[in-house]
């Protein structure tokens, strides 16, 4: 049986790897085909099917083309040249995609900003896009207006809706452009490693960074998940993540898009009105990132969930527990795990469906892909090199880095940020051999004996107590099984006179939560070293825009319980989980409680 399975295995992850590169291989950094002419091919053998929905509004594929061509003249006639850069600070709507795809008509760059973000980390955004010129709503346009003093030159403000003061109306500008695509021409001399869109980091651990996305690796996600997905004409992929985001406003777009489906776009995610819409739209696939299908289980069950025609669902950030329960409860036939970053050279997929895996890279398979594992120093935060200088690879079950080697070709060419010294920094030379360089992820992974990638931690959330590695994903998925816990962030705090960092779980409960209970699991279940000394309780967890905990202001806190909102507790010995109080605090911070 365990042969056969093998076999079966073996054969969804070959077909859906053919599909995947048979889509893939035509691609070059030195071609002058640009995503904008994949997109326009599909323009022209889908033009009367449906391609974009919001909002109970449909764009036909020929629709869509006419509103993109309107915004490139528009671009055109306001004087911006290829390689400049318009910001769009938006959330989800239906013009939100034809925008960006018709500024790369004219080899316009597309600044695609977090619509969540305000103030201070709004303006750092705009600064470092470059742009001139930025594109919002009338939901976004008090925002901007309100860090515009934070800015360190002036923008254009261009508002689809009403315009006020010194703003311009884009709504009015468009009504005189052509409808009709621009020249050719005009990207005269443009090949695919020239620039095309900046997708920003999510900043859970401080400022976001602009990360280069160049043609290249834009039609690498479009025409990847085209193939990897196996989308055709008849499906409808629902999308309630940020446009803004590459998983959802590339990966999902290009798998309906480039294969003439359909792509239903939703403002923002919604647990509690996920499956009404998926089955009113006829959604035969959704994509996912971090903790949306969580949120899916934790809610209460509906008629609509059991009614839905999903075929697939893809992503990435699925946790093993949350795979197993999402199968089970909704009866999703297939579930497509990826895993890959917005500026780095790695990707990978999951596409034998092996639960909690994110990928495989079988042993006929290793010397066609680029990444590695090496072994890591987490104290350090750096890899561990032998006597001869040299990184040292993992070998199954060892936990490492995993790193991409850069080369010249489309999948493996690393484009980095738009800051010079942030991009260099994520290089790692002389690895296996002197003078090759790698691009770091900054993610902790492990392999098994057949080849499969498991996600552990990103560097710098895992931490050393008693001498010992913590992987916080690992304790919270372990945390969040407890009865009561709804959901868990841990992360390690500096304890005055300890060694390494003491583990910190702030966590979202509800009715059935036991303080002495959870104690008691978490003592059962979890090494001594992996047992979270401080226990926070938290009204909800802060998250980016994409579901990713932040984890920055959480260690800022700390755990004084005079300064924090909530009640606190720290692991006694003896007595389980004690509220924490001021002079419990003092006495540790004295060095007089064994933690």
């Amino acid at each position: 049986m365990r042969i056969r399975a093998q076999l079966e295995r073996d054969w969804r992850f070959i077909r859906g790897l053919n599909r995947t590169l048979k889509r893939v291989k035509s691609i070059a950094p030195t071609s002058n085909n640009l995503l904008c002419d994949d997109l326009q091919d599909a323009v022209e053998e889908w033009r009367d099917n449906p391609a974009l929905t919001f909002e109970h509004k449909t764009l036909t594929y020929g629709e869509m083309d006419a509103v993109a061509n309107r915004y490139a003249h528009w671009a055109k006639g306001i004087g911006l040249r290829r390689g400049q850069t318009v910001a769009l600070f938006m959330p989800n709507r239906l013009e939100y995609f034809p925008i960006w795809y018709g500024l790369s008509k004219v080899g316009v760059v597309t600044a695609l900003i977090n619509n969540q973000l305000a103030g201070l980390p709004l303006a750092h955004c705009l600064n470092i896009s470059g742009a001139a010129h930025v594109i919002v709503d009338s939901e976004t346009s008090p925002v901007f207006e309100l860090a515009k003093a934070q800015l360190d030159r002036p923008l254009q403000q261009w508002v689809l809706g009403q315009a006020h003061g010194d703003q311009r109306d884009l709504t009015q500008a468009l009504k005189s452009c052509s409808q009709l695509p621009p020249d050719r021409s005009v990207r005269e001399g443009m090949v695919a490693k020239d620039t095309a869109l900046l997708i920003f980091t999510s900043g859970t651990t401080g400022l976001p960074k602009a990360a280069r996305v160049t043609h290249v690796r834009a039609q690498l996600y479009m025409r990847g998940f085209a193939g990897s997905t196996g989308a055709t004409d008849k499906d409808r992929i629902y999308v309630a993540l940020p446009l803004y985001h590459a998983t959802g406003g590339l990966c999902a777009l290009g798998a309906a898009l480039l294969n003439g489906g359909s792509v239903v776009v939703k403002k923002k995610f919604s647990a509690t009105h996920f499956w009404e819409d998926v089955v009113a739209e006829n959604c035969t696939m959704f994509v996912y990132i971090g903790e949306l299908c969580r949120y899916l289980i934790n809610h209460p069950e509906t008629e609509d969930e059991g009614r839905h025609k999903v075929r697939l669902a893809f992503g990435n950030g699925l946790r093993a527990d949350v795979w197993a329960e999402m199968k089970r409860r909704f009866r999703i036939p297939d579930i497509l795990e990826f895993y890959g970053s917005t500026e780095g050279n790695i990707s990978m997929f999951n596409f034998d469906g092996r639960v909690g895996a994110i990928g495989r890279s079988p042993k006929w398979l290793r010397e066609k892909v680029n990444y590695r594992l090496v072994q890591f120093d987490v104290e350090k935060e750096e890899p561990i090199r032998a006597l001869n200088g040299l990184c040292i690879e993992c070998g199954p079950g060892q936990i490492g880095e995993c790193i991409g080697k850069i080369g010249h070709d489309a999948r493996s060419e690393y484009t980095g940020y738009v800051d010079k010294a942030a991009s260099d920094r994520k290089i790692l030379r002389d690895v296996f051999e002197k003078g090759d360089a790698w691009f770091r992820s900054g993610d902790l992974m492990k392999t098994d004996a057949d080849g499969y990638f498991y996600f552990v931690d990103r560097i710098g959330d895992t931490f050393r107590w008693k001498g010992e590695n913590v992987s916080t994903g690992e304790v919270a998925e372990q945390l969040q099984a407890i009865p009561g816990v709804v959901e868990a962030n841990v992360y390690g705090v500096e304890v005055e006179g300890a060694d390494g960092r003491a583990g910190m779980a702030g966590v979202v409960v509800d009715s059935q939560f036991d303080i002495k209970a959870f104690g008691e699991i978490v003592a059962r279940d979890l090494p001594p070293y992996a047992q979270p000394v401080f226990v926070r309780i938290l009204p909800a967890i802060e998250t980016t825009g994409t579901f990713k905990y932040r984890k920055i202001d959480l260690v800022a806190d700390g755990f004084d319980p005079t300064t924090i909102k909530g009640a606190v507790f720290y692991k006694d010995g003896a007595k389980g989980y004690v509220k924490l109080t001021k002079p419990g605090f003092a006495k540790i911070m004295a060095g007089g409680v064994k933690l």
